[in-house]
This record gives C-alpha cells, sequence and structure tokens, in this order.
C-alpha cells in the first residue's frame, strides 16, 4: 500500500510569465499531474476507460483545491512535487502536495508551494449526466492508504 510518491518536473518557458517566473496555476496543474502519476505508479487510472477493473467506471472531481506560494520558480528550474495521502474516507481522499526547490540540495532544498486535494468518487446515474457520491472503488483502497502523521508534518525548510 502506498501513502506517499514523488515526481520531477522542469518549468517550461510556456509555463512562465515575461519575467520568466511560473505562473501561479501551472503549480495547480502539477498538482493534479503528480496526483495521476501517483495513481498510475499504482497500476491506478483516474479515467474509466483505464481502469480495467470491473464494475469500476468512477469519476473523480475535485470538491476543494488550496494552494499556498512561498518562493517562485524560474524558467528552466527543475522541481520535486511530492504528493502525500493525508486522509482516506469512505467517498473522498484528501492529498496533501509539497513542491520543492532545489530537490538535490539538502543545504538549499526549501518549499516553493503546498496544496491540497479533496477529491470524490463519483459515478454518473445511467442515462443522465447526473454524479452522486459512491464508495472508492476497492482497488483503490487497496493500493492507497493514509501517511502516517509524521511524513505530514511540515519538513525542512519553508522559507
Amino acid at each position: 500500500m502506498a501513502c506517499r510518491f514523488s515526481c520531477r518536473r522542469r518549468v517550461a518557458f510556456s509555463e512562465t510569465d515575461l519575467a520568466g517566473i511560473m505562473h501561479f496555476s501551472v503549480f495547480l496543474r502539477w498538482m493534479e499531474d503528480a496526483e495521476h502519476a501517483f495513481y498510475r505508479s499504482l497500476g491506478l487510472s483516474v479515467h474509466p476507460a483505464q481502469q480495467g477493473f470491473p464494475d469500476t467506471e468512477t469519476g473523480w472531481p475535485r470538491l476543494k483545491v488550496s494552494a499556498e506560494y512561498r518562493q517562485p520558480l524560474q524558467f528552466e528550474e527543475e522541481a520535486e512535487i511530492e504528493v502525500l495521502v493525508a486522509e482516506m474516507r469512505s467517498k473522498a481522499i484528501r492529498l496533501v502536495f509539497r513542491i520543492w526547490k532545489n530537490p538535490d540540495s539538502p543545504a538549499s532544498r526549501s518549499l516553493a508551494a503546498s496544496g491540497e486535494f479533496v477529491v470524490v468518487a463519483v459515478r454518473a446515474t445511467p442515462g443522465t449526466r447526473e454524479m452522486k457520491a459512491t464508495a472508492i472503488p476497492d482497488a483503490f483502497r487497496a493500493r492507497i492508504e493514509p501517511a502516517p502523521d509524521h511524513l505530514l508534518a511540515p519538513q525542512g525548510p519553508t522559507s
């Protein structure tokens, strides 16, 4: 079972403003990309056509999204995106994200941004577009667990 995942990204030119600083909205896109990479690493997908498990046509809309920005990321800068499962309820998962500057340097590694998603499992009512919350599929529940408190506590320099 997994509770933590990390991946790397490099700031692309198209993700920056005229000053070469990554646009705030890109942080949220990076978080979502890291969430999907986490699921893929476990053989899972948020897309019903890719889930590959019987009777698991579940969607995963966001119930809550938040971000806190601490330091800018610059064009060509590499960062590490850390995903932690903070909570797993019967129908929702709360994920915490940390985006680290200078991930390979213990002396200068620092938090560029942090965020949180609450995603809820939903199913469409047959013949309509109405979505209703549903239990998290067993395939997800069998592979994902909440992180222990010591991992969720702030780590490393934050400024």
